[in-house]
Parts: structure tokens; C-alpha cells; sequence
């Protein structure tokens, strides 16, 4: 779905640049017309053009595939009603972010965590002393798709090692004396509580993860719009340099150049966004309470 968005929003990108490199070039031939501008100037349009309508065929190309993609899924047409326009019609609040506050018990939904626990069980294990051992019941966000310092104290060495820190009032994992809680004597049973503490390890790296990005990628977003809006302007200023005289062609095909480069760049950012907004939804079990 989000992909189809993406998409959509690159084909009227596409389209968008055919109009202006279209434009370019009848610009391009009235200049020609009045001696200021060359052959070689005109050739140039007529290629940028042409690559632009190759653009807009491959991504009406994507676009129906992506649709295709949806019916199967769904094992029948999906009306248009319920499909996506481009990413910008979604807007920003399409996903919410995760808000402050989160309790980290919510991994408790995790069908991974909920897996090991069902084996601990089967095994006789007293779940409760398993999560008192193992799960930190921490706060995992300070702020909206922010994660907390607590979060951050679980791990050393950024978020590559599992550490708990004498922060987090929990008891500590040290010489088996937790094995001993939980009253386990037998090697296989040392085996699934292994896993089931590992099992929450990727749980809240996974969480870790996701935002660690969300706090990247709020100042990738705002900083690639202020570029786009920089280079339109750029573009601008070369074009009416070039209609005046004053200016060269290959000013022009660099400014459009760089500019629909950025633009496309803003609409991969716009979907890692709402990608990373889903993952961590996803990495918190589904919910925030």
C-alpha cells in the first residue's frame, strides 16, 4: 500500500518533469528562432524530454503492478476508493507516531516473546518469575517517536549489546542465580530460558531500532524540503537567465537536473517515514497500551 503511494507520487513526479522539460524545449526553440540559442541546445531538450516520458511509462508500469500486487493479497479487485493517491495526499498523520510514555510491557504482545513464553510454560516454568528476572519494565519512549533514556541504558556500545544498567531497578542476570528462581535444573530447560531472555533482547532492539531512525529521519525530511524549495529557486534564476541571454543552456539542464533528483530523494524519505512508523508499531506487538 505504502509502496503504491510511493509510486504513485513518483509518477507525478515523472509527469511533472516531462510538462517542464516539454516546456524547455518550446522555450528552447524560440530561442533558437531569434539566434540565442544553438542546435546542440535543442538537442539537448529534445533528450532530457524523452528521457522524462521513458520515466512516466515505467512508473505507470509500477503503479499497475503494484495494483495487481494489492488485488492478490486482498484475493479480489480492490476498489479505487480504497487505494492510495501519492504520498503527500496521505500526509504526515496517515500512521501516527508512537506517543510518550510507552510501557514496555506491550512487547508482552510480541508473538515471539508469546512463543517462549508458551514454551517456558510447557516446560513448568513460573512465568511470572521469568518476567521479573528478564523483561525490564521500563518506560520505552520519552516523547512522541522519541525513545527513552532507559531504552537507551538497556544497551552499550550503541544498540549493539545488551546491557542492563544499574539504572534499571531489575534484577540482574549474574552467576545462574536467576536459573535458580526459576527453579530450572536440566541443561534443555537452561535452553529455553536462553532463548526466551535473547527473545526479548531483539524485542527491544528491534524497538531501539526503529527509533533510532524515527529521530534521523524527522531532520532528513525538513532539511530535504528546505533543499528542494533551495533548488526550485536555483532552477528559476537560471531559466530566466537563459530567456534573457544572459545565461547558458547547460545551466538550465543542471539546475533541472539536481532539482528532480532532490524531489525524488524527498519522496524516498516520505517513504521511509511512514515504512518506519509501521515497523515500529509492528515492533511494539501492535499497540501502545
Amino acid at each position: 500500500w505504502i509502496t503504491l503511494a510511493a509510486d504513485n507520487s513518483n509518477l507525478a513526479l515523472a509527469q511533472d518533469t516531462m510538462a517542464s522539460a516539454e516546456n524547455s524545449r518550446r522555450i528552447v526553440t524560440r530561442q533558437m528562432e531569434v539566434g540565442t540559442a544553438s542546435a546542440g541546445d535543442l538537442s539537448d531538450a529534445e533528450s532530457v524530454y524523452q528521457q522524462a516520458r521513458a520515466s512516466v511509462a515505467s512508473y505507470r508500469t509500477l503503479v499497475a503492478q503494484d495494483k495487481n500486487a494489492l488485488n492478490l493479497l486482498a484475493g479480489e479487485t480492490v476498489p479505487d476508493s480504497l487505494l492510495p493517491g501519492t504520498l503527500e495526499s496521505l500526509g504526515d498523520r496517515s500512521i501516527t507516531l508512537v506517543p510518550a510514555g510507552v510501557s514496555s510491557s506491550v512487547l508482552l504482545r510480541r508473538p515471539d516473546i508469546q512463543e517462549a513464553e508458551h514454551n517456558l510454560k510447557s516446560a513448568n516454568a513460573d512465568i511470572g518469575a521469568a518476567r521479573a528476572n528478564f523483561f525490564p519494565s521500563i518506560s520505552l519512549t520519552a516523547s512522541a517517536g522519541v525513545g527513552s533514556d532507559s531504552l537507551s541504558s538497556l544497551f552499550s556500545h550503541g544498540i549493539q549489546v545488551w546491557s542492563f544498567a544499574p539504572s534499571i531497578s531489575l534484577p540482574l542476570f549474574t552467576g545462574g542465580s536467576n536459573l535458580a528462581q526459576l527453579r530450572y535444573a536440566e541443561a534443555e530447560k537452561k535452553g529455553l530460558i536462553a532463548t526466551y531472555e535473547k527473545t526479548i533482547q531483539s524485542a527491544f532492539k528491534d524497538v531501539a531500532d526503529a527509533l533510532a531512525r524515527r529521530e534521523t529521519l524527522s531532520e532528513q525530511l525538513d532539511a530535504q524540503n528546505k533543499y528542494v524549495a533551495a533548488e526550485q529557486k536555483s532552477l528559476n534564476i537560471a531559466m530566466k537567465s537563459y530567456q534573457a541571454g544572459v545565461g547558458d543552456y547547460l545551466s538550465v539542464l543542471t539546475a533541472q537536473r539536481t532539482l528532480w533528483s532532490a524531489q525524488a530523494t524527498l519522496i524516498s524519505l516520505q517513504q521511509t517515514d511512514l515504512e518506519n512508523r509501521i515497523t515500529l508499531w509492528q515492533s511494539l506487538g501492535g499497540g501502545a497500551s
